[in-house]
Order: C-alpha cells, then structure tokens, then sequence
C-alpha cells in the first residue's frame, strides 16, 4: 500500500516520536523509506542564488540523516535520504511528489492556534496543499 513513505526529521528529540511508527509500518509493508531534512537557515535559503559553501548547519544536518538511516538500514530496512534546502513545507510537498512518495510521515508540536497564527504550521501547510495522505505523531508521545 505505502511502497515509498517519505520521513520528514527535523534534527531534533521529536524525531524519537516518529522514527519508532514509521519503523513498525515499513517493517509490515514492507516500504521503502525516505528521510528528509529541510534546512531553512540563511545558508539554506540563500545557497542557490549567493552561491554559498555548505554552512556548518547543513553538514550537521547530512550526518544526522546518515546516522538515522544507518540505523534503520541494520534494522533490515530499505532507507534512502534527501537534504533539501529552503521553506520546509514546500520542500516536503516537492520531494514527496518527484520522489513518488505514497505517504508523508511528521511529527505535530501541539501548537495551540495563537501560536500556529505567529508561529506557522508546517503540518497545516502541507496538508492543504496534497492529496498524499499524511501521518501525524504528536512529539513526545
């Protein structure tokens, strides 16, 4: 059903909420899975047009996408990973469409609406914008 479920990490403890769901999953459907880190410092925004070097930012956060996909590799599980750079949710609508993904997998903050009004809601972004079904975890659960 999910042969491609795309994994969106953000390099932080969340990720410790996802990983272990997904990892279930892709296990019993035996899915392929792709993580995918979206850096949005200045570095990431601007490396295309100011023709940057990687920042420290985004070398840190390459390892870590190895370092996670290594440990699901020896898991037995098919893992691929993406750095992509830039505004996340766009960058997670994108890759999961030219990747061909049939699920997005993310962890949700519980933001209350004041602060997803100031803050943005990364979840509330790509939801409305695909028709690929995406699951939610609530970070520390």
């Amino acid at each position: 059903m999910y042969k491609k479920i795309l994994v969106a990490l953000e390099n932080t403890r969340a990720d410790e909420t996802v990983v272990p769901h997904i990892v279930e999953l892709a296990q019993q459907l035996g899915s392929e899975l792709l993580l995918l880190h979206v850096a949005d410092g200045f570095a990431a925004r601007n490396f295309a047009q100011l023709k940057l070097a990687e920042s420290e930012e985004m070398k840190a956060d390459r390892a870590y996408l190895d370092r996670i996909a290594e440990g699901l590799r020896a898991q037995g599980l098919q893992v691929g990973t993406e750095l992509a750079l830039g505004d996340p949710p766009k960058e997670i609508l994108r890759v999961a469409v030219e990747r061909g993904c049939a699920l997005i997998a993310m962890t949700s903050h519980g933001h209350k609406f004041v602060a997803d009004l100031v803050l943005g809601s990364t979840i509330d972004k790509v939801r409305h914008n695909t028709t690929i079904p995406i699951l939610v975890v609530r970070a520390g659960t």
